[in-house]
């Protein structure tokens, strides 16, 4: 039986070279970046590279990088940071109704706090018009957070647009990169962003892991207090080896961006075109074009969405309903309502992810099996009905 690795977007395999690059770092050089021997000089020097191919990555300079845990964390860090640290200022935030749940939740807490949170709608392909942007705005608006690329069906924003109507308004502008680190190019001077959110774990390197773009001179305030690591920002010892396996994630991803982009391109229009072609009513779900080159979302009618991907795994073919973070959740996605889509065609989505590691070969063993199944569910579904 083959085994296909399609749901790229909830985490992807660590690249060899990555590993390799880490590995020291567990053994031999063991040192803490903050000790002042020698086995601590070696950790820090590690720690300087990771942060310099990050900012490389980024267009940034090395001290606008701070490492965290991951993206949740980076969100938390910019939300939570810039709203205390700016709130003399005002109290009003505005954000997306399909951002990820680190965002959401991030939010959600800072309205029990005295914070005002604005969730603005998107189209029916999951765009964030600028024109909505700006009639949300209000004297009070010290933040606006929109994702660069959603999890779940892959449209991208007009990020520069977006952040030139906060920028206007006297606001800061972050946005969850998570998704779109590898996918798309990334230069914090050309996206005009204040906050930038990153994860090593998307872009073959490993979890734990995560950094924040902050543009120098934004205002923001710590949310993890301890021994003033990360120029006082981030306390907590650095995890070493996971900033050196970020940094050389990061060093491959611009590396090789524009050959990984073309691939994942070719292979997504190619699974797209051969699920269109072979299953009746298959809905691409996220907009047709301005959407990230590794994301394939539909939506089948008269189909469960959980039992087609038991069914794609007991074939070897590894997929997602939608977000990792709520896949263990029954009810439909949010993204998905959000963009116009009834509870049934919700529930019945399907969400394929590419990475640089896949090949034609897993696109086609997909297509000669995912058609069957589709059918299989149809037929034992009284909802079903083809047109």
């Amino acid at each position: 039986m083959n085994r296909v690795y399609l749901d790229n977007s909830a985490t992807t395999a660590v690249d060899p070279r990555v590993i390799e690059a880490m590995m020291p770092y567990f053994g031999e050089r063991y040192g803490n970046a903050s000790s002042l021997h020698s086995f601590g000089h070696e950790a820090l020097e590690a720690v300087s590279i990771g942060r310099k191919q990050v900012a490389t990555f980024l267009g940034a300079t090395p001290k606008e990088v701070y490492f965290t845990a991951g993206g949740t964390e980076s969100d938390n860090m910019a939300l939570q940071g810039v709203a205390y640290a700016r709130k003399e200022e005002g109290n009003h935030i505005i954000t997306s109704s399909i951002e990820h749940p680190a965002v959401l939740e991030t939010c959600a807490f800072l309205e029990t706090v005295g914070f005002e949170v604005t969730y603005l709608p998107v189209d029916t392909t999951g765009r964030v018009l600028p024109s909505t942007l700006e009639a949300a705005m209000t004297e009070r608006t010290t933040l606006v957070s929109i994702m660069h690329a959603n999890n779940e069906i892959g449209t991208t924003q007009d990020i520069r647009d977006l952040a030139r109507v906060a920028h206007d308004h006297g606001a800061l502008f972050h946005t969850d990169a998570v998704q779109s680190a590898g996918k798309l190019p990334l230069d914090v001077e050309s996206l005009g962003v204040d906050l930038l959110s990153l994860s090593g774990h998307k872009i073959h390197g490993p979890k734990g892991i995560g950094a924040l773009y902050v543009r120098e001179g934004t205002p923001i305030k710590p949310v993890v207090y301890g021994g003033g690591h990360e120029r006082g920002l981030r306390s907590s010892t650095e995890n070493v080896p996971g900033i050196v396996g970020v940094g050389m994630a990061c060093e491959l991803a611009h590396t090789y961006l524009d050959v990984d982009i073309s691939l994942m391109n070719q292979m997504r229009d190619a699974l797209i075109e051969g699920i269109s072609d072979t299953i009746p009513q298959a809905v691409l779900n996220g907009h047709p074009t301005e959407r990230l080159c590794n994301n394939v979302n539909m939506s089948f009618a008269g189909v469960e969405g959980e039992a087609l991907i038991l069914s794609l795994d007991r074939a070897g073919i590894a997929a997602s309903t939608g977000s990792a973070c709520s896949s263990k959740t029954s009810k439909a996605s949010h993204v998905l309502l959000a963009i116009g889509l009834d509870q049934a065609l919700a529930l019945g989505s399907l969400r394929l992810t590419l990475s640089r590691m896949n090949t034609m070969e897993d696109i086609a063993y997909t297509i000669e099996k995912l058609p069957a199944m589709v059918a299989r569910f149809r037929a034992m579904s009284p909802l079903w009905k083809e047109e």
